[in-house]
């Protein structure tokens, strides 16, 4: 019987190198190490730097995955259908690459060694397959509703720099799912509600009404729902409002507002939560009166208080 093959790399850790977990042969090892330093060889020739280093990890992980797993014709057929299906469904308003990317925690990986913790500054998290550009424009104290069903939500809060000055004009877009969890372009009808943008004022200040976020599940028709389906994980995420936010001279901030005491914070299907993103969505009786002396006759409201921190554009290095 042939021997077994050298190790593949030098052990970390004590853990066991690929050729010892999987018993291969010397000959066989020697046959696929063969094959993927050729595949890594080929991008040698890439004009630029970072394609050429991108290219080249990529194939040294995907082929260690291969050889960890063995990964059968079989499968790897049904990974090719997969992602086929992902693409067929894919269209202007849905993206199932990102809610792939989203359930496998590839997306708040990577939202979290791109948005490095800078002093005090609003933490980010995932982007989600729902925005969309062109919102309408709301004024300070404007309904982003637009007829969405739901409960009426006041929001109000300022944006500052992480110096603590009040960061004026600053762009913020705001979208969320209805009460019986739909983002408006999940509909047929082309409306636009529960989504829009506005500005703060010279105070850094803002303030609207939205609707208060509900639970609701990712979609799970497609290949992604069928993954969730087969590992038992539920495509549930935790009720939250999205906030895009950009002001010149500052880091973009991408992130949601959860409710606190939802009883999907510690699961949600995209690993989206974090603590610091958590608030109080405080409950108001129909007769209480509003911020703004709207009338909203005798219906309940809510209201939640979000104070937005602006991390510099230029963080390099600089995190705490």
């Amino acid at each position: 019987m042939a021997g077994r093959g050298p190790a593949s790399g030098e052990r970390r850790g004590g853990e066991p190198t690929v050729n010892e977990r999987n018993k291969v042969t010397t000959e066989q090892y020697a046959r696929e190490q063969a094959l993927e330093d050729k595949v890594v060889a080929s991008f040698e020739t890439a004009e630029d730097p970072r394609l050429k280093q991108l290219t080249q990890a990529l194939t040294r992980h995907l082929h260690a995955f291969l050889r960890e797993v063995r990964l059968t014709e079989a499968e790897w057929d049904e990974a090719i259908r997969f992602l086929t299906a992902a693409g067929h469904i894919t269209d202007g308003k849905r993206q199932e690459f990102i809610l792939l990317s989203d359930v496998l925690g590839a997306s708040m990986q990577t939202i979290a060694i791109n948005n490095e913790a800078y002093a005090n500054a609003t933490e980010a998290t995932v982007l989600g397959p729902f925005f969309v550009e062109g919102s309408p424009e709301i004024p300070l104290g404007g309904d982003m509703s637009f007829g969405a069903a739901g409960q009426p939500c006041w929001v109000e809060g300022t944006v500052v720099g992480t110096d603590g000055k009040p960061v004026p004009g600053a762009r913020m877009e705001v979208w969320e799912a209805d009460e019986d969890g739909f983002y408006d372009v999940q509909y047929d009808d082309d409306r636009t509600a529960a989504r829009g943008h506005l500005f703060s004022d010279e105070n850094g200040t803002y303030r609207f009404w939205a609707i208060t976020p509900t639970p609701y599940p990712i979609p799970h028709d497609g290949p992604v729902g069928e993954l969730l389906a087969a590992v038992g994980r539920s495509p549930m995420r935790a009720s939250h409002l999205h906030f895009d936010v950009r002001a010149e001279g500052k880091r973009t901030l991408i992130t949601h507002i959860f409710v606190r005491g939802d009883e999907l914070l510690d699961r949600d299907s995209v690993f989206g939560v974090k603590d610091s993103l958590i608030h109080d969505f405080v409950e108001h009786p129909a007769d209480t009166p509003t911020p703004d002396g709207r009338d909203l006759g005798d219906r309940s409201w809510s209201s939640v208080r979000f104070d937005i921190v602006l991390a510099p554009a230029d963080t390099t290095g600089a995190g705490e």
